[in-house]
């Protein structure tokens, strides 16, 4: 059973503001839960009895059965599952020389929580294991963000920064690519295997503040050329082919 203090402090974890006095965030569900439970100092974890029954060799710090009336009452879910975590933030060191031999992204103000967790899901199948994030980007420990990950927060890294400072520090150390409608067809133009893939916000793409620091800018074609289309791709779309096509010619010069 949980007290009420308990009950108090998960709930606060749904805030930002709960989340950074703590320095605890939440995951909920079986699978999330099973994918990340290695990963992560775990502060509680709450389940139901069958739960328990199911996983007789977990043995966190602190331990709550509930029921599931209990469970709905903490979660954030529309449909309660069996577990729910309460996790420490791990602390993630921004290396710059390990950036400039791998392949990263950056995120300038991808706002909406949907958007984050899936180009984090995307980060973690291409390969990505950093990313890059302006402090204005949704907040990857906000339990949407979290949900959304399905898991792959375990395995990517996100960083939050100034992002003005940190592209005018790596500028000239690393090729910088960004996508923009008036771009080059990246099917045609030359990728390298390491470097950043700024990707823009929701609404107005990347902020002329970092537009300079773009060495390489890319454009995703529409097909067939001239036909009448959307306006622009969603930003997670968008980061999924852009990734895919980067990993793609990745694996046609291996194959050479």
């Amino acid at each position: 059973m949980l007290s009420k203090n308990q009950i108090k402090f998960i709930q606060s974890l749904a805030r930002k503001k709960g989340r950074v006095e703590s320095g605890c965030f939440m995951a909920e569900g079986n699978k999330l839960i099973e994918d990340t439970l290695h990963a992560f100092e775990c502060r509680m974890l709450v389940a139901t009895r069958e739960w328990w029954a199911q996983h007789p060799d977990v043995h966190p710090d602190v331990k709550v059965e509930v029921s599931h009336d209990e469970m709905a009452r903490v979660s954030q879910l529309t449909t309660p599952q069996d577990v729910l975590a309460v996790y420490v933030m791990p602390r993630h060191k921004l290396d710059v020389a390990t950036l400039g031999n791998q392949l990263s992204l950056v995120l300038d103000t991808v706002q909406d929580p949907g958007n984050l967790g899936t180009i984090i899901r995307i980060a973690d199948w291409m390969g990505i294991r950093n990313i890059v994030c302006s402090h204005e980007t949704a907040d990857v420990y906000n339990p949407k963000v979290v949900q959304a990950t399905m898991g792959a927060l375990a395995r990517v890294a996100l960083h939050y920064t100034q992002l003005e400072t940190f592209m005018e520090q790596v500028a000239d150390s690393m090729p910088i690519y960004g996508t923009f409608l008036d771009g080059e067809n990246i099917y045609q133009k030359p990728l390298s295997s390491h470097g950043l893939i700024v990707m823009g916000n929701e609404g107005n793409g990347i902020s002329h503040a970092l537009e300079h620091y773009i060495s390489h800018r890319l454009y995703i074609p529409n097909f067939p050329p001239g036909a009448a289309t959307s306006e622009s791709l969603n930003v997670a779309v968008a980061t999924a082919i852009t990734c895919a096509e980067f990993r793609r010619r990745e694996i046609m010069d291996v194959k050479k």
